[in-house]
């Protein structure tokens, strides 16, 4: 046991390519438990050792170490994800290769100890009291097994009955696929600032919406598929403006992208208006990446006075530092020309100075032709009261509500009215209100 023990420690200090789990919360306290068996071993560093370790693994909602290490042998970014992720198995490097087959090998050994194992060498060599060694025989114990689902199916390759040395190619697949690292893990991301330095942080549970899911607006909502079809197709697109009115499904159309095509590679990157200095930066962290990144500006406005839209100006236009071909631009609006303007822009065309004239001409084109530079505009109006009904109608028959089309009508009408106006996002808020309604009633009468 003694020699397990021992190779279990040598196996993390000799990682190479896997070298940052290291520096791994959960990975860092499971060495310095190993540490402890092999060097200052009392019952109170013991149990303080292993207590937070254990306390780490659930902290990230694990329960087994196994699952912790497979989910960070595919997410980890390294060297050799970043090679695969563009490349083929063949073109891997012997030195690249046996480097990744040394490491998977050290981290299979590094979990096949068993917490019952770890105990009870700690109980046998380290003289404790019956009472200690009760107390250590007491402690909680993870599990030795991957327990969570098997997604993405490599994980099953990741047992402790398996050899993780010859999963390479298995993994080298999974990352030409699937990108390295954060792309990886996540499909969603939103662009924040933290303590003045902007980074891409994965959203963990995107707004499930689908497509199926939107009714009405098929045109307009069909040139926006045509158009992310062809970019994922690598065809050249167009940049993309969804102006409207509000509460149309201009936001939900670019989120039900992300749900009908993220396994055809593709991301969506929600950059904050505020942050629109930013997307030089955004830009370079993505463009050789391998998957088809959508960079989602929502509620795009400018006050007349704003000039923070020069970067997005710059990228849409093309300045030194072009859009890559693995990005797009689609933002929503509820202005057609995006800027503000003002009756004193306009009545200075008609001025009696000339230079009057030429200064309100500029400045109303400059404010037009930030607009111009999306390649395409696809327009969400509110709807009339017809469509308006058929919005709720197909809305209803989505949720089975099964009700009388009079009385779904004249409801919605009063809804419409008391509430926001009509439109698509008005319509959902009704039936969520009526379905509860019905619910509500249904339970009441059992």
């Amino acid at each position: 046991m003694e020699t397990k023990i021992k190779t279990a420690k040598s196996s993390l200090e000799t990682l190479i390519v896997f070298r940052s789990l290291l520096a791994d919360p959960v990975i860092e306290k499971y060495y310095v438990l190993l540490e402890v068996l092999t060097d200052k071993l009392s019952a109170s560093n013991f149990n303080r050792r292993y207590s937070e370790f254990f306390a780490a693994l659930l902290e990230r909602q694990q329960v087994s170490l196994l699952d912790y290490l497979s989910e960070k042998i595919l997410f980890t970014e390294t060297a050799f994800s970043r090679f695969c992720a563009g490349k083929t198995v063949k073109e891997i490097n012997p030195e690249l290769r046996r480097a990744v087959e040394h490491d998977l090998e050290a981290l299979q050994k590094a979990a096949a100890l068993t917490p019952q194992e770890i105990k009870e060498y700690a109980i046998s060599c380290g003289g404790f009291t019956a009472g200690e060694a009760n107390l250590v025989r007491k402690l909680p114990a993870w599990r030795m097994e991957i327990s969570l689902p098997l997604e993405p199916v490599v994980r099953q390759k990741f047992t402790l009955q398996s050899n993780w040395a010859k999963q390479l190619e298995a993994l080298a697949a999974f990352y030409r696929h699937h990108g390295s690292g954060l792309f990886a893990r996540y499909r969603g991301f939103l662009w924040e600032r933290v303590d003045g330095k902007g980074q891409l942080v994965g959203i963990e549970y995107p707004d499930p919406i689908r497509l199926q899911d939107l009714i009405g607006y098929e045109k307009p909502r069909q040139v926006v598929i045509d158009n992310t079809l062809k970019f994922l197709q690598g065809y050249i697109a167009n940049n993309v403006l969804l102006y409207g009115d509000r509460g149309t499904g201009k936001s939900s159309t670019v989120k039900a992208l992300l749900n009908e095509y993220a396994h055809l590679g593709l991301r969506i990157i929600e950059l904050p208006q505020p942050y629109l200095a930013d997307l030089p930066q955004v830009l370079r962290q993505i463009k050789n990446k391998p998957q088809k990144f959508i960079i989602f500006i929502d509620d795009l406005a400018f006050a007349d006075t704003e000039e923070t839209y020069t970067p997005l100006k710059a990228v849409l236009e093309g300045g030194l530092e072009s859009r890559p071909r693995n990005v797009v631009i689609y933002a929503t609006s509820n202005r057609r020309h995006l800027i503000k303007e003002r009756f004193s822009e306009r009545a200075g065309l008609f001025a009696d100075n000339a230079e009057d004239e030429v200064r309100a001409a500029e400045t109303i084109q400059e404010k037009l032709s930030l607009a111009d530079r999306f390649g395409i505009t696809v327009t969400f109006l509110t709807p009339n009261q017809e469509k308006y009904l058929e919005i709720v109608e197909g809305l209803a028959a989505q949720r089975g509500l099964k009700i009388e089309r009079e009385f779904l009508h004249r409801e919605a009408l009063r809804w419409e009215m008391k509430q926001n106006g009509r439109s698509p996002r008005t319509a959902r808020q009704f039936i969520d209100w009526l379905a509860a309604n019905l619910t509500q009633r249904a339970r009441q009468n059992v």
